[in-house]
This record gives C-alpha cells, sequence and structure tokens, in this order.
C-alpha cells in the first residue's frame, strides 16, 4: 500500500467565542493518497469546511485556532511551518476550490491577472510565459477562446466558467492536493456534470489527490474511490465507496440514504432526522448522534463510542479500506441488540413522520378533503417577458432580452407542476410574472376566471393574498431586523386577512407556526438565531398567513441539507393534501421533482421544450434537452456507470436567440432543419408533448406514406 500524501492525526480546531472556547472540529483523522478522490460527506455545521481551511492554516485569526493534533503532507507536519513557508504550500502544493466562485474571484481583475498572480508566486512566470500558460490553463480547464476569456471579468462569465476559472487558479501551482468544497453547489446538473468530469480528467492527467467536501451523496457515488462521514465536528463512518453505499453502517448515514427523494417515495412521507445538528456550544456525554437517533439505547446517553470495524482489523484504524463506524450498536456483542433495535427503528419512522400528523393543528379542525384535481386554478397563454435593452445618452431601445418568450401552462387546484431547466432559461421570471411582480410584456395570466394582466390597484390588491412566493434563499427575503411575529405579521396587516385585531392575528401566528413545525415562542426571535431549514419554515408560515390557493416554490430546497430537505418536502406534501394548496415548483433538482410533482415542464431560453406527467418526463423524455438534464443528475446507484450526454458549450444569450431552433447549437442530433425553423408540437400521447424536429419529421414522414398509400 502507497503511503498517504496527506495524514490528518486527531485535529482538533477551537474558537474563541463569549460562551468560551468551542470544538468545532474535535479529534479528525483520515488518510488520503495520491490519485485517489477522499469525500468528506455530512450536513452544514458538522465541520467539514473547517477541517479544509485547518488543512490549509486559513482560519480566522485571532478566534480560530488548532489546539491539538497533526496535518502530515508527505510526512511534514504543517502545524509547525512558519506562516512565510505556508504560503509556498497554498496554492503551490495543496490548493482549494472554494463553495461560491464569484466571492472567491476578485470583481476587479481580470481573469488573466488572477490566474497569473497564482503563476508568478509559485511557478515563477511572468511575461509572455504567464500569457501562453494562462492560455494553457484556460484550455485545460475548457473555457472557449481562452485568449479572449483571459481579458474578461468575473461577472462577464456564467456560474460555470467562474467555476472552471477557478479550477485554472488552483492547477496553476501544479498541486499535489485539490481541496473542492462544494465545488457543484450551486450549478445546474449540466453545468455539475462538466465540472466533475473536468476534476475527473485533470486528476487523471495530473496524478494529484482530491480531497471533496460535499453533502450531496450522489456526487459522492460517481467520484469518491473512500467516504468519511462526519457529524458534530467528529468522523463517525469510514469506508471505501462500494462499502459504504452497498452497506452503511451508522444510523446516521443510514438515515441520510432514507432521507432521498425519488419516484418510488411518492405515495409515503419521506424520513426525517429530527432534531437540527448540534451547536458547537454542546457538551457531550455519550455519541453525539443520540439525541436524534432512533435506535438509541442507555448507554450511548453515557459513554461514547469508539471505532469499530465492519469488515475488517479492528486495530488498523487508519486503513482506508476497513470499513469502520463510530458506533455501539455495531459491537459484536451488541449485534442482536442492533437488529431488534432497527426493526423497531423502522417502525418508528412510519409513526414519526405521518404525512399528515407533521401539522396537524392542535385546534382539532378536520383538514380540507375538497382537493379536485380538475378544476382549473391558473391557466397561463402565450406568456411573453421581454426586457428592453437601452443604450446612448437618450436610451434608445436597442434590443430586447427574451426572457420568457411564449409559455403556456395550466395548474388545477391540489396539483403541483415542476418548473425545470437551467439557470438563465426563465423559470423565476416566468413565476415572478404570473404573480404580477414583473410585468407581462405580452400573453394571457387568467386566476379562477380574473384576468391577472388587466388587475390594477386596489382590485389587484385583493387577489393577491390567493398567490404567494417562497424565495430560493430564505435568509434573505426576510427583515433581519424584525421578529418572526412581525415579519408573518406584515402580509397580514397589508392584505387585511387574519383578524381585525393584533390579538386575533397573534393567535393565527401561534397556529402558523405550529402547522410548520416550530414551537411558537419562535416568533420572538430573529432571522439570524434560526438554521436554514427552520428559516424555510417561517417563509412558508409567511406564505400561508394570507391564506392562498397557490404558492410558488422558487428552487425552496436548493440551498438546505438531504434531511433538511426532506422536512420540509414532507411539509409542502401535507399542506397541500390538507388545504387543497396548488404548487408551482420551480427548481433544477429532479429528484425533488420526481418526489413531488405531478406534472413536469421542461424549459430552455424562455420556451418550454417538453411537457408531460412525471413518469413520462422523467421515464420517456422525448426532447435532447430533457434527456441532457436527467443524464446529468447523480445517482447513488454505484453498480452501473451510465453515459452522460454532454452539452456543448454554456446557455445562449436571450438577447440574441440562435435561429431554428434554439437548442440546435448544443443539440447532439442536429440536423440542418434545426436551424432552419423552429419546431412545431408533437403529441407523445394525450399528456406528453415536445417540440423536437426529431419527431416533426417522423410525423411528417408517417404522412407522406400515408398519402402515397
Amino acid at each position: 500500500m502507497n503511503d498517504p500524501l496527506l495524514s490528518v492525526r486527531g485535529l482538533q480546531t477551537c474558537f474563541a467565542t463569549t460562551k468560551g472556547l468551542v470544538r468545532a472540529v474535535d479529534g479528525v483523522s483520515f488518510d488520503v493518497r495520491r490519485g485517489e478522490t477522499f469525500a468528506l460527506l455530512g450536513e452544514s455545521g458538522c465541520g467539514k469546511s473547517i477541517t479544509a481551511l485547518s488543512i490549509m492554516r486559513l482560519l480566522p485569526q485571532p478566534v480560530g485556532q488548532i489546539t491539538a493534533g497533526q496535518i502530515l503532507l508527505n510526512g511534514e507536519n504543517l502545524l509547525t511551518l512558519p506562516e512565510v513557508d505556508m504560503r509556498a504550500v497554498r496554492g503551490g502544493r495543496i490548493a482549494m476550490i472554494f463553495q461560491e466562485p464569484m466571492t472567491s474571484l476578485n470583481p476587479v481583475l481580470t481573469v488573466h491577472e488572477q490566474i497569473a498572480e497564482s503563476l508568478a508566486r509559485h511557478k515563477g512566470l511572468k511575461g509572455s510565459a504567464a500569457d501562453n500558460r494562462v492560455h494553457e490553463l484556460l484550455d485545460a480547464v475548457g473555457i472557449p477562446a481562452p485568449k479572449a476569456r483571459a481579458k474578461e471579468y468575473p461577472h462577464q462569465l456564467s456560474g460555470g466558467m467562474k467555476q472552471r476559472v477557478m479550477i485554472a487558479i488552483a492547477l496553476a501551482g501544479e498541486p499535489d492536493l485539490l481541496i473542492a468544497d462544494e465545488p457543484t453547489t450551486a450549478l445546474d446538473v449540466t453545468i455539475q456534470a462538466q465540472v466533475l468530469e473536468l476534476l475527473e480528467q485533470l486528476q487523471r492527467d495530473m496524478g494529484m489527490a482530491l480531497l471533496m467536501i460535499t453533502h450531496d451523496l450522489g456526487v459522492v457515488a460517481e467520484m469518491a474511490d473512500h467516504i468519511a462521514v462526519m457529524y458534530g465536528g467528529q468522523v463517525v463512518e469510514q469506508a471505501c465507496r462500494d462499502d459504504f453505499f452497498a452497506s452503511p453502517a451508522h444510523p446516521y448515514s443510514r438515515k441520510l440514504f432514507q432521507s432521498l427523494p425519488d419516484m418510488k417515495k411518492r405515495d409515503q412521507p419521506l424520513a426525517v432526522i429530527p432534531g437540527n445538528v448540534p451547536s458547537p456550544h454542546t457538551r457531550f456525554d455519550g455519541c453525539r448522534f443520540a439525541p436524534r437517533c432512533d435506535a438509541v439505547w442507555p448507554l450511548c446517553r453515557t459513554e461514547p463510542p469508539q471505532w469499530q470495524s465492519v469488515n475488517g482489523d479492528p486495530e488498523d484504524h487508519h486503513n482506508n479500506n476497513v470499513h469502520h463506524v463510530r458506533c455501539h450498536l455495531a459491537a459484536a456483542e451488541n449485534s442482536a441488540k442492533q437488529a431488534a433495535l432497527e426493526s423497531k427503528a423502522g417502525e418508528n419512522i412510519d409513526s414519526k413522520t405521518d404525512i399528515d400528523a407533521v401539522t396537524r393543528p392542535d385546534d382539532g379542525t378536520i383538514a380540507n378533503s375538497d382537493n379536485t384535481s380538475d378544476v382549473t386554478l391558473l391557466a397561463v397563454d402565450e406568456l411573453k417577458v421581454h426586457f428592453p435593452i437601452r443604450k446612448g445618452l437618450l436610451k434608445r431601445t436597442a434590443g430586447h432580452v427574451h426572457a420568457v418568450d411564449g409559455v403556456n401552462l395550466t395548474i388545477h387546484r391540489g396539483q403541483t407542476v415542476a418548473l425545470v431547466g437551467e439557470s438563465g432559461c426563465g423559470k423565476t421570471t416566468a413565476g415572478k410574472a404570473i404573480l404580477q411582480l414583473t410585468k407581462a410584456t405580452a400573453g394571457s395570466i387568467c386566476f379562477e376566471g380574473d384576468e391577472l394582466t388587466q388587475l390594477k390597484g386596489e382590485a389587484l390588491r385583493r387577489r393577491r393574498r390567493d398567490f404567494q412566493i417562497i424565495f430560493q434563499d430564505p435568509y434573505s427575503s426576510m427583515n433581519p431586523r424584525m421578529v418572526v411575529a412581525n415579519i408573518i405579521e406584515e402580509g397580514m396587516q397589508a392584505l387585511r386577512v387574519g383578524g381585525n385585531n393584533s390579538t386575533e392575528r397573534q393567535a393565527r401566528i401561534d397556529q402558523l407556526l405550529q402547522q410548520v413545525g416550530l414551537p411558537t415562542d419562535s416568533k420572538y426571535r430573529y432571522p439570524h438565531e434560526f438554521s436554514g431549514g427552520q428559516r424555510q419554515r417561517i417563509c412558508i408560515a409567511r406564505a400561508l398567513a394570507v391564506e392562498p390557493k397557490l404558492i410558488i416554490c422558487d428552487e425552496p430546497t436548493s440551498a438546505l441539507d438531504v434531511s433538511v430537505q426532506a422536512q420540509i418536502l414532507n411539509l409542502l406534501k401535507s399542506l397541500q393534501n390538507r388545504l387543497g394548496l396548488s404548487y408551482l415548483f420551480i427548481t433544477h433538482n429532479l429528484s425533488v421533482v420526481a418526489y413531488l410533482a405531478d406534472e413536469v415542464l421542461v424549459m430552455y431560453l424562455g420556451r418550454i421544450v417538453e411537457r408531460g406527467t412525471t413518469d413520462e418526463v422523467l421515464n420517456s423524455a422525448k426532447h435532447p434537452y430533457t434527456q441532457a438534464l436527467l443524464s446529468a443528475v447523480p445517482t447513488i446507484d454505484t453498480t452501473s456507470k451510465k453515459e452522460i450526454v454532454r452539452l456543448e458549450g454554456d446557455l445562449p444569450s436571450p438577447i440574441d436567440p440562435p435561429t431554428g431552433c434554439h437548442f440546435h447549437p448544443r443539440c447532439p442530433h442536429s440536423q440542418p432543419v434545426c436551424r432552419e425553423r423552429y419546431p412545431a408540437a408533437v403529441q407523445h400521447s394525450d399528456s406528453h408533448q415536445s417540440l423536437c424536429h426529431l419527431f416533426t419529421n417522423e410525423k411528417d414522414d408517417s404522412e407522406e406514406c400515408h398519402s402515397e398509400t
């Protein structure tokens, strides 16, 4: 076995706070070998990113400090190096890709300047030699026209391009170890697939090790050789990929798998992990997962569990190929107890996550059972939203951004319609236009017989209580200076619902908080005092406060961990069952679509290119763009290697969309006719439709043969 490139031994990282010294990382150990991908997996707040920053010695000073342990790079302890020597290690021997490229790149420096800075520091390259190397690096990470792109600033690049520039900067020093901290979290699935493939290719070419930090099980399944699961600042399970996905041993790991949404779980609630990730301030007497574990027993609360071997030498603590777990149930003498408790835990899942019990009100009211799906709530016909581009001193209109370009959709009462597509395709703009937050250029938006585009003033204000929105980022959508009660009450006051006086409205707020699974005393706290999942629950309560019939959910789970996502999805489905709500669910997460949606609309460059039931679109996709989206979704199935449909380039600009079919410059099945005219709609069934010349040609040929006959 080759010696490890990086060895972390007993790492302990603490932060000085007003409440005393807290341990964010507490005794973490693992090895990363040259040429392998090692994944640190876990929810937000478990210590993954702090572990990476500790390795780089980039902790905020003076509050952050490494109080114990070793970080060995090729046998050299980085914790003993002076800062001047660490500067040569950072970016040289170890490089890091941060989670958000826009905040990591310097907005006032060109791409060339930022890559050249690293080349000068670590390779001593300047002048034409640096210029040539910058262009080589940009070409290596798949950026087209590298000489032209090198002169641009970060704001001129797409999200995928920014991440590629970050990778190019990281590679400039030719590192032995690359740390990737959630490198694809904010990217569309197609761009995510490109970035992951790029990292794999670069790893093969350069022989470097990759330490990947993520909470995405699908990404781990496709990329990792070995996995360490973190919880509460500790590694609680470690194994090679095949062993981990075949048989996760820790109750926390198993819960993460059970929380994943998919089509097979549509008729049942997702398993959830009760409670929240423990605060670093928490003092533990026993197992750190015990307060949230279904299989907990008395020993778990009093004695911290030690490493237990699942399939190898119990004394070989640092062998990545040996499956280890930090759990009392894994001990051989407790195997019988484990089987009994796991059986009991399965029963607990059903009872604890009953989809109607989650939000059953305390007042004994009966859920609304009139959830008829044949009543049309919203009908959108040929909706267009074109934003003018103004230039010159007189600000004359020089063109238009075709953000939404002829969208049709219908939503029935109690139905969930998913609108999916890449960032920039017009999904959010369409949602805002339906809500009358953005003015439609053309088209009809009919809500229960009322034409919303014609309503103004008080008439529109009265209608606004019937449709609300849940935004993608709950924190930025709430006023940080207002307590939760005022945030929820604000809409009730503006739309005159929820009672005629403050006492009645406060009672209504208490009921809403109970409905979304929060304690009533939460209303006296500020947004920053809540976790991400709790903030999203507050936003749901705010939307429900005015008793809407339609809620537009704009990526409401994209920033959440898988277990918190499961809680929110259960809540949304429960509220729909009880209140007859309708949802327009805007997302690029197709796993969520498979679990929640009744109908799926696939959007590309302002137009719907395919629509149908969830089963038809996800299992029998017809349009090449839909097929590409589906193929790019990471899965946890490690037994089969699927073929990913590669899309060339990025989404074209809606300012000057391609002639003919908008998708033809990226389509693997492009034909001459695709460049000449936009395809007509083809019906594959009563509910399944796509717009693609592959099928219009088949239809034309069929008609010609029929006429000749």
